[in-house]
């Protein structure tokens, strides 16, 4: 065919193209889809604080003092992302708990809700023998003078469904503004936990940074333990309300002490050489042992150190294991300025 009679039929399927929705405009140029939900950049959810993304030294910071060999030291990069400012508190599980009663508790049936999903107050006697935690067991979840506490006797799983809730409840809010969905909220993962808990500082033994568990004018900077049968020095014999005490530089409060914490993956103790170097984590359903990371009250400083590891059953529940959720930034590198 004629290549002056081919220009003419070129123009005119671009044209028709063009109509029919395969380009944008007359000229038929390559402008993506259309009809997108506009994306504003990306606010910082209620209650969180943004974690900016960095590479730093993941494990142990001080002597191996139980010769575990289980958290040597490796160079690993994190993107960024956001973590809750404190740990869930009971008032804001209550929340959770009273939508779930509202509108699933036909599905979900109520001996699941209240056996799996429930706080077990009975955490505050079983935990520990010839204890006085009956008070606690009454009053800990149920009452508002406990309001402002992180919430405890809740299990891996009771967490996870905790997050698929905070989802729902946002993107339902979302789609109800126009808005594009927000990313999930979850547990962090063992990694983003460690790293947000350091605050910037690499290798810091304390999310506070420094060796020393006191202040300049000794004041305690943790809610923990700090010699045998005394609880009591840091100002709060059991839990303490959330942000009681200094936040680390990424303005996260309670990363050491006050109730240790879920985290995402499962444990391993092998994991350290195992798992990659960007962005590391073991999601394995098979391994009933998932990570808990912090420290709590009834804790000795050693389990409060950033690099110590230790673990919880997933289906157990304690009177000190809380958890905070995490959620990642999209559209952005480690260096942009967070909103």
């Amino acid at each position: 065919m004629n290549k002056f009679l081919l220009l003419p039929l070129v123009a005119i399927s671009a044209l028709i193209l063009g109509g029919c929705g395969f380009g944008k405009g007359p000229q038929g140029d390559l402008v993506g889809a259309e009809d997108r939900p506009e994306f504003n950049p990306q606010e910082v959810p209620f209650g969180m604080v943004p974690c900016p993304g960095g590479t730093f030294h993941m494990g142990q910071t001080d002597q191996d003092i139980s010769a575990s060999m289980v958290n040597m030291n490796k160079q690993v990069t994190i993107a960024g992302f956001y973590m809750d400012e404190t740990e869930i508190t009971n008032n804001e599980y209550r929340q959770f708990m009273n939508a779930i009663r509202q509108d699933s508790i036909d599905v979900l049936g109520e001996e699941y809700v209240m056996t799996e999903l429930y706080p077990d107050t009975t955490v505050w006697v079983r935990d520990f023998t010839y204890h006085m935690g009956d008070p606690l067991m009454e009053y800990y979840y149920t009452h508002p003078a406990f309001d402002d506490y992180p919430v405890v006797g809740v299990d891996w799983f009771a967490a996870k469904y905790f997050c698929n809730w905070r989802t729902k409840n946002k993107n339902a809010a979302n789609e109800e503004a126009g808005l594009a969905p927000t990313p999930n909220f979850r547990l962090p993962s063992e990694a983003e936990w460690e790293y947000a808990a350091r605050g910037g500082r690499d290798l810091a033994t304390y999310p506070w940074g420094g060796p020393y568990l006191r202040n300049s004018k000794g004041c305690m900077l943790a809610n923990f333990k700090p010699g045998r049968g005394d609880y009591a020095s840091d100002g709060y014999a059991y839990t303490s309300p959330v942000g009681s005490f200094f936040p680390n530089d990424f303005g996260l409060y309670d990363m050491s002490g006050n109730v240790s914490e879920w985290c995402d993956d499962a444990y391993m103790e092998a994991s350290v050489p195992v798992v990659w170097d960007m962005n590391p984590t073991n999601p394995d359903d098979n391994e009933p042992r998932k990570v808990v990371r912090g420290g709590s009250w009834k804790d000795i400083a050693y389990f409060l150190e950033t690099g110590t590891r230790n673990f919880e059953y997933q289906d157990s529940s304690r009177s000190f294991i809380g958890f905070r959720t995490a959620m990642i930034q999209i559209g952005m590198g480690t260096n942009n300025s967070l909103n």
